[in-house]
């Protein structure tokens, strides 16, 4: 397995079978240029298409400084329980490590047991405390 960074629409095009939806050419070029975005691809062996993928967004805050917040993970079906979102996360935590973010966090739907043992796999704390609202303006 390789995890290189996604650089291109291009190549955030050829995953857009892990994201939720259809790839969108302008957001992608928005997102690989906003300063704090990060986007790892990873490929399995033999395969020229990315099988996974982890996004990152750096937020900074007046008192707290700077942490990684885990936006999204996604691993294709039949790559799954592999190590490969284990490898992804640790390949984010690392870039949020030498960048100097004092954390990372991520939000996940209750009841996804695979993405959690992902997480867990990876270092990561579930610490049961969290509740999410939301605002949706579409």
């Amino acid at each position: 397995m390789e995890i290189r960074r996604a650089t291109t629409v291009v190549e955030v095009a050829a995953a857009e079978h892990l994201f939720d939806h259809p790839v969108r050419p302008e957001w992608a070029e928005r997102f690989l240029a906003a300063a704090g975005h990060h986007l790892f691809l990873a490929y399995a062996d033999g395969e020229s298409a990315p099988v996974g993928f982890v996004s990152g967004v750096e937020t900074i805050h007046p008192d707290k400084g700077t942490e990684m917040f885990l936006y999204e993970l996604a691993v294709a079906e039949p790559y799954r329980r592999r190590g490969i979102g284990r490898a992804l996360v640790e390949r984010l935590a690392a870039l949020a490590r030498k960048l100097d973010c004092y954390g990372m966090w991520v939000l996940i739907d209750t009841g996804n047991d695979v993405a959690l043992a992902a997480y867990r796999s990876a270092g990561g704390e579930d610490d049961g405390t969290c509740s999410v609202v939301t605002w949706d303006f579409g």
